[in-house]
């Protein structure tokens, strides 16, 4: 007997068909909406019942309040207008995988528990990896142990790396250190990264007990060997054990990259585990021509890359190769008897890969897109997007009163307005009150920098130029504001003496301006 509410499937037939043509008429219509919602705090709590309904409701009323009281509080992520962070990847082949993987409901944590689940997610790591033009030893069919598996995000793979290096570095030293205990050495251990990786980066530090020195970068935000090699030589002077790297290709603030080709071979003498952080970035090594800065990937452990940034595939699916998986089985393996079967060792069983035993079929989506897009179609996006992002840096070059802080870089573009930081900062402030456009802040070399990514599969040379139009209105908006700031002091200020020189004066007319506005200049630029 069904229980109360179940759906008959002619009903979730109808309920899937509805869900479909909204997911559709949103997307297709997402330029009509504004990309910040305009909601307070607590908006939605008003809104809502105070308690769960006691007897089931029909779906269409459901839909409806989706509609009138959700959809007012959603920030639109797929929106052309939406250039802040990094892109979140999103495709209707996507869609129907996760859909499709949520209606077959497998639990996929070893081969029994469901063997095309590890299968497919085998193959399609292969397929990826050999797209991406990762060295064979991180793939399944490769000559060694090594192998990708999906995890839920780069947050993750970083923490399963970090423990694995902890794992396998307790297990050297005690070789020659019988008499240390795994916490006396683990007490000991550090780990490096550089000093514009991801907050994750940090926060696998935290939650892996292993302390993450960040490291001072060059001019161009990378992590250069000299820094990483007098760090470890300084903190093994102090008796602590360097265990772990992460280097970024791709950071979150500029979009700079590591330099593989020192920091890999340092590591490999070193004997510590390179983890490479490629969230966002990694999608870009499908072109050929764009693998300049993946150089030296080979001396890695492991490498990690986000399929569900810029690849495409709904969100969670991010993609973790590994050069030996049997140093994940040596950190992850618990092994309780209702987990045994007798197929074991035959292929994975991906529960000892990452961190939760439960997992799903992520890799029904990415064989989805894989198939659907195809390597060229896939391509063309990425390069599409590389493209438009220099389109911007192009309109950036040619208004004097912006400049660009570093070269666009993949589908990123940090920008801002020549003089004192406050510009950028109210630039802003303007831009994301107006709801139409949404950046977010960084910091280079001390000044305020504007972020311009190329999110939405959906966007256009149109939108770019659209969006253009709207940071120079309010660009403008800002001057004024200044000079108007600039005839009110000068009109409320007292009549000063006689100047020897009309140059007398402009120092402190800057000076007030400034002031006014409640900022000093930027260091770096003279007024």
């Amino acid at each position: 007997m069904a229980a109360q509410g179940d759906m008959s499937p002619d009903e979730f037939r109808e309920f899937g068909k509805a869900a479909v043509d909204f997911i559709a008429d949103y997307i297709e219509n997402i330029r009509d909406r504004p990309v910040l919602p305009g909601v307070e705090p607590g908006y939605l709590a008003p809104l809502l019942p105070a308690e769960c309904p006691q007897d089931p409701e029909p779906w269409q009323d459901v839909m409806r309040d989706l509609d009138k009281h959700i959809m007012p509080g959603v920030t639109h992520w797929h929106s052309p207008s939406f250039h802040a962070y990094f892109p979140t990847a999103n495709s209707f082949p996507g869609i129907v995988g996760e859909m499709l993987s949520a209606g077959l409901g497998v639990i996929g944590f070893s081969w029994i528990t469901s063997p095309a689940c590890t299968e497919l997610e085998v193959i399609v790591m292969d397929w990826l990896g050999k797209l991406l033009g990762l060295p064979e030893e991180f793939l399944h069919s490769g000559p060694g142990s090594g192998g990708g598996v999906i995890q839920g995000s780069a947050s993750e793979a970083t923490l399963v790396g970090m423990l694995a290096a902890r794992d396998r570095m307790v297990r050297r030293v005690r070789q020659d250190h019988p008499k240390l205990s795994d916490g006396e050495i683990r007490a000991k251990l550090v780990a490096y990264t550089s000093d514009q990786a991801n907050s994750s980066v940090w926060k696998s530090g935290l939650l892996g007990a292993m302390p993450m020195r960040q490291l001072p970068t060059d001019a161009d935000g990378a992590l250069r060997g000299d820094v990483l090699e007098a760090a470890i030589r300084s903190d093994r002077h102090k008796g602590l054990i360097p265990c772990f790297v992460v280097a970024t290709l791709g950071t979150t603030g500029t979009c700079a990259f590591d330099n593989l080709e020192e920091l890999g071979p340092i590591c490999n003498q070193e004997g510590l585990w390179l983890h490479i952080d490629a969230a966002y970035a990694g999608a870009a090594y499908i072109c050929p021509e764009l693998r300049n800065t993946m150089a030296g990937v080979q001396y890695a452990d492991s490498f990690d890359m986000n399929p569900h940034k810029w690849l495409l595939v709904n969100f969670d699916c991010s993609a973790m190769w590994v050069k030996n998986a049997n140093d994940l089985e040596h950190a992850f393996n618990v092994d309780a008897v209702y987990l045994k079967h007798d197929k074991q060792g035959v292929m994975p069983d991906y529960r000892h890969w990452q961190l939760p035993l439960g997992r799903r079929f992520r890799a029904l989506k990415l064989w989805m897109v894989l198939r659907t897009y195809g390597a060229r179609g896939l391509q063309a996006h990425i390069r599409k997007q590389v493209k438009l992002a220099q389109d911007f840096e192009e309109l950036v070059h040619q208004d004097p009163r912006f400049e660009v802080v570093m070269p666009a870089r993949c589908g990123l573009v940090c920008f801002r307005m020549v003089g004192p930081c406050a510009r950028s900062q109210a630039l802003l402030r303007r831009v994301t009150e107006r709801r139409t456009l949404y950046m977010c802040p960084a910091s280079v070399r001390g000044q305020a920098v504007l972020r311009f990514v190329v999110c939405s599969r959906l966007t256009e040379a149109a939108d770019v130029q659209r969006s253009w139009a709207e940071i120079v209105s309010q660009a403008e908006a800002v001057l004024q504001a200044e000079a108007g700031n600039v005839r009110v002091l000068a009109a409320a200020a007292p009549a000063p003496p006689p100047p020897a020189s009309c140059l007398a004066k402009t120092p402190s007319v800057v000076h007030n301006m400034l002031s006014a506005a409640g900022n000093t200049a930027d260091p770096q630029h003279t007024v």
